[in-house]
């Protein structure tokens, strides 16, 4: 393989020692510990197997969380409420809402129920649209403050602590997600990156990825994108996790893919491990506004 290998855990491992620093200092000077509050609806695998790391990698980094499970049985009303209750706990800084959500719950109503202020996974309607009217970065932002969804979040720092310079690059960005595939490409214009979105009705998206300087491909399909689709030297940042017979694949094929490009993240091992810290630096923001406006 000629590609450098983009390490995500060796990188938030070094983000670690950073944020522990941080978290400490943060703790002293204020007497609050940053706190975050995990909401779920059910019992779905997934869902459980993510809050239990959530709670592994809070305490791993100094500070706390919470767990607050309901029922599959839950009505949306049970869920706004808890939410509400949460808004209001000024012991909680950032609060998570775990999907899937139960049959006949609203999403969007549900997720609007949260406090922008505490919305550290970025999904609230107010944080989508301040990172979208936001300007270039080394501009004022003329928008208030907002949070960015952790997994995009981490894979720009993934590449910024690699060198992996972003202006006037031409970057293709597979999927359009509102929690990947969008916030990542207004992130990269705000790096006056040249970005180009492709879907699933994009005609000719092999021949679109190749002409990438970056690739970031999320789409949740394995290794959707192969080798010969890569343009020689290019970087590839893979956000995909997909189960093919008890292996974790990404939506690039890694072994072809990383025998053309320049840079590539694996999976497992690559954005993952940055999301986790991503989300850390999101709940210590979080806590840090709330002292600031107490």
């Amino acid at each position: 393989m000629s590609a450098t290998i983009l390490d995500g855990r060796a990188t938030a491992r070094a983000m670690r020692r950073e944020i522990k620093k941080a978290v400490a200092k943060f703790k002293k000077g204020t007497g609050v510990t940053p706190t975050i509050a995990v909401v779920r609806a059910g019992e779905d695998p997934g869902s459980v197997w993510y809050a239990n790391a959530i709670k592994k990698t809070m305490a791993g980094h100094g500070m706390d969380s919470q767990l607050h499970v309901l029922p599959e049985t839950a009505t949306q009303e049970e869920l706004v409420a808890l939410v509400a209750r949460l808004n209001a706990d000024s012991n909680v800084h950032g609060i998570m809402i775990q999907e899937p959500m139960p049959k006949g719950i609203d999403e969007a109503e549900v997720k609007k129920a949260l406090s922008p202020d505490k919305d550290v996974d970025g999904v609230h309607e107010v944080n989508a649209g301040r990172l979208a009217l936001a300007a270039p970065t080394g501009r004022p932002a003329g928008v208030g403050p907002f949070f960015v969804p952790a997994t995009p979040a981490g894979g720009m720092e993934l590449m910024a602590r690699h060198g992996i310079e972003f202006e006037g690059k031409n970057v293709v960005v597979v999927g359009r997600s509102s929690i990947v595939g969008k916030p990542m490409a207004l992130l990269l214009m705000r790096e006056n990156a040249t970005v180009t979105v492709c879907h699933s009705r994009t005609d000719d998206l092999a021949g679109v990825c190749r002409q990438a300087d970056i690739l970031c491909v999320a789409v949740g399909r394995a290794e959707i994108v192969r080798g010969d689709w890569i343009k020689p030297g290019a970087v590839v940042v893979d956000f995909g996790v997909n189960d093919v017979d008890g292996k974790m694949v990404g939506d690039v094929a890694y072994e072809e893919a990383a025998e053309v490009a320049g840079m590539i993240t694996p999976v497992p091992g690559g954005t993952g491990p940055m999301t986790n810290a991503m989300l850390c630096l999101n709940v210590l923001e979080a806590a840090k506004r709330s002292v600031l406006s107490a």
